[in-house]
Formats: structure tokens, C-alpha cells, sequence
């Protein structure tokens, strides 16, 4: 409640250049990003004082839940902006998936447990390896919480999460929102609960983890689903080739590898080539590979590879389980976006409101609008196929790559006669 009121300036610290082992656990879930600058500060939001000699007037206000129904819904349509722009699905994914990931079943007390609390926004959570890469996807949403103060960064990071999922063709989720931000960086979990994408024994390591947060078998082979999103890169994560036929030219940065050749869109085609293992330009991990060498994953696994409908249905509850898991939430049993109750009242209390300013003719400091463009790649190199298809229709008229184009010297003549034809009777006149 406390950062709903103020924001807190923060420093925000990429992970150093991380080791073998810390790099292959960056791509426990498989979806990466271009890591951003070591360091960005939030910008501090002060309270603009009231002027000399104006008596500020008093009106009653509701102190609302953690978060506003109200905001959250306008920060999902600067999200699905963000994307159509960036083309950041996977990251945006990965963020939500990191927050709750940390979350210990067998810790009672919150915010110890872990879990969908915000932590992921502090620099010790943001330093530990698997989060490398991160800071890009908070750089992108930082401007959406300074733009809707009233909704926590919990509940951003789980909305921006599921907003990806479903803007790239996966199921709507039932998701609900009212979670609570711990405010300070010695509440954040400690390094290593979050998965390695190359452990000695796959499907071992994915049950160890998995069950700590308290999922079974079906919702760990549902939840992998998710790497029908996203690539990895090798300079970075230690896994995966430096592009393929199917990133090279992009949409949004290119190269990398990825699992599936359309990368971009959620679908049940992560299971379907892990299956057939017939395109060596897709990549598997060890423990994408478990899902079809373990007997009871495997069930799962041969089950979404044939009816995408059931992927969808597993997926949408396992993730909305996921990205609840150790949360606190105010009110304590949530609110969904989907119905009009919204986030419920708690309490009333008298405030004053700050005197009018001038420039802003008694409305108030105005949040400066978020432009989304300003957060693209800003690629401007064509496509390969884009380039052939001007250069097809240049042709078709007549020029060529080494010549310019043909001109029509009949037409020309025809133009040069009516010219001096007019100018004629003009003189003539």
C-alpha cells in the first residue's frame, strides 16, 4: 500500500557476466532477451506543495485494494502496445515466471516463502544468474507503473506475463490480481530456486523444483509448453546456436535459436517437434528432452503433441497457479479483471487535496504519456523476404538492380508536343 502512495527510488544491476552453470540456469524457462545496461534508476515522484496563502480543501477518499481494477485494465492495453511494437512476448513471460518461481511450499510466513510478490524488481533477486537478461523486460515496463501508480509491481509483473501468453494466440487465463509488493531488498529469496535448463538429471531436477512449489507431473510438462515462445542465445545463456534460418532475420533483434519456427506464436508445436526431432535449426534441452524420456511426463507430453485444445486447458491452470503461488493478496481472496467488481473498498480517510497549479488548471501534476514506440528495437533493416518482394515489383516495371528504370520515350514525346502545343496558343493569344 505504502508504494501505491509514493514510489521508492531504486537501483536496478544486470547480473555480472555469469559462470557455465549460472549461464545454462538462464534458461530455465527459455525465453531470452538482449540484457540491458548495467544499471537504471527509477524516477522519484515527489508531491507537488500547495501555494502561499490557498487553504488546501478536504474530501473523503477510498483506500482501495493493493491494486485498482481500473489502472490494471488501461496498463494491459499499453502492454498489448508494448508488444505489437517489441515483439517482447518471451520476456515479458519470463518476467512473470521469475517472480513466483521462487516459491517454497514448506515456508509458511510471506515474504519469506517467496513467490509473486514484486521481488524480482530489487537489485540482489535481479543479480542471481537465471534472472539475467531481466533488467530488459523491467526497462520496458517501468514506464507503465510510473504512468499507473495505483497497481502493484506483482501484480504488473503476472499481468504483463499473461497479457503475452494471450496476445500471441495462447488461452485466456484465469488470472486474478490484488497482490501485495514486499518494499524492501532484504525481503527477496535467496539465489537458487529457480530451475537449470541442463542438469545432470532432467527430469529429476524439474520434479525437485517443480514440487517445492508445490505442482505435479501434468502442470510441469503443461508449463514447459511455454517454450513455444522465445529463443536462446549462446553468447549468453551457453545453449543454442547464433541464429538459424528461422531467427536470422528477426521480427525484433535477430539470432538466437529457437524451439519452435514460429517463435512468436503459442501453440502446441513445441511438443509436436520434440517429437519428431526431425529439424536440427530447433533447439532441445536436456530437460525439454525429459518430457518424452520420463514415462509419466511423457503420458502429458504425447497427449498436448495431439490435441492442442487440452494444452491450452492445462496450460491456462497451471499458469494461473504459478503466478499466484506465495502471494499475498489484498483483498485476501483477489479480484479478477473480468467481472465488474473490481478491486473492493477497505477504508475511508479524510485527505486534503493539494492546492491547483496553474499550469495545469487545478488538475495536478500529470503523468507524462507513455509513448511505446519509444521502447522498440528501432529496426529499420528490411526483412530478406521483404527486400525480394520490392525488388519483384521494381522489376515488373521495368528497372533492374543495375540499371534505373526504363523510360517511355513515347510518352515523353507525347508530353513534350502537348507542351509546346499549349505554349504556343498561349503566344498566339
Amino acid at each position: 500500500m505504502a508504494e501505491r502512495l509514493a514510489s521508492s527510488a531504486s537501483l536496478l544491476r544486470s547480473a555480472a557476466s555469469p559462470s557455465s552453470s549460472t549461464r545454462r540456469a538462464a534458461v530455465a524457462y527459455g525465453l531470452r532477451h538482449r540484457p540491458s545496461p548495467s544499471r537504471f534508476s527509477q524516477a522519484v515522484r515527489r508531491v507537488r506543495g500547495g501555494a502561499a496563502g490557498v487553504v488546501p480543501r478536504l474530501r473523503v477518499v477510498r483506500c482501495m485494494a493493493a491494486s485498482e481494477a481500473a489502472q490494471l485494465k488501461s496498463a494491459r492495453e499499453d502492454i498489448k502496445e508494448i508488444l505489437k511494437t517489441t515483439y517482447c512476448h518471451p520476456i515479458l513471460v519470463r518476467l512473470g515466471w521469475h517472480d513466483s518461481g521462487t516459491y517454497d511450499k514448506n515456508i509458511e510466513e510471506w515474504p519469506q516463502r517467496g513467490g509473486a510478490d514484486g521481488s524480482l524488481r530489487f537489485d540482489p533477486e535481479l543479480s542471481h544468474g537465471a534472472n539475467a537478461g531481466l533488467t530488459s523486460a523491467l526497462k520496458l515496463i517501468q514506464p507503465i507503473k510510473d504512468k499507473y501508480p495505483a497497481i502493484t509491481y506483482a501484480d504488473l509483473f503476472q499481468l504483463a506475463s499473461a497479457t503475452a501468453i494471450e496476445e500471441a494466440g495462447g488461452p485466456k487465463l484465469p488470472m486474478k490480481y490484488g497482490r501485495v509488493d514486499i518494499t524492501a531488498p532484504e525481503q527477496c529469496p535467496p539465489e537458487g530456486r529457480l530451475p537449470d535448463a541442463g542438469p545432470r538429471l532432467p527430469a529429476e531436477h524439474l520434479r525437485e523444483v517443480f514440487y517445492r512449489m508445490g505442482l505435479d507431473d501434468k502442470e510441469i510438462v503443461a508449463l514447459s509448453g511455454a517454450h513455444t515462445l522465445g529463443r536462446s542465445r549462446p553468447d549468453r545463456s551457453g545453449w543454442g546456436k547464433p541464429e538459424t534460418k528461422y531467427t536470422k532475420d528477426g521480427p525484433g533483434e535477430p539470432g538466437g535459436q529457437s524451439w519452435t519456427a514460429e517463435w512468436l506464436k503459442f501453440d502446441n508445436s513445441y511438443f509436436k517437434d520434440i517429437k519428431e526431432q526431425r529439424d536440427q535449426e530447433l533447439l532441445v534441452l536436456p530437460t525439454d528432452a525429459a518430457l518424452f524420456d520420463d514415462p509419466s511426463f511423457k503420458v502429458y507430453a504425447e497427449k498436448y503433441a495431439e490435441d492442442q485444445e487440452a494444452f491450452f486447458k492445462d496450460y491456462a491452470e497451471a499458469h494461473a497457479k504459478l503466478s499466484n503461488l506465495g502471494a499475498k493478496f489484498d483483498p485476501p481472496e483477489g479480484f479478477s479483471l473480468d467481472d465488474d467488481k473490481g478491486a473492493v473498498a477497505t477504508e475511508e480517510k479524510v485527505v486534503a487535496d493539494p492546492a491547483p497549479t496553474s499550469d495545469t488548471n487545478g488538475a495536478g501534476p500529470q503523468p507524462e504519456p507513455f509513448v511505446a514506440a519509444k521502447y522498440s528495437y528501432k529496426k529499420r533493416e528490411l526483412s530478406d523476404t521483404m527486400k525480394q518482394k520490392i525488388r519483384a515489383e521494381y522489376e515488373g516495371l521495368g528497372g533492374s538492380p543495375n540499371k534505373p528504370m526504363k523510360s517511355n520515350y513515347f510518352l515523353n514525346i507525347m508530353i513534350v508536343i502537348a507542351g509546346l502545343a499549349f505554349l504556343t496558343s498561349l503566344a498566339g493569344n
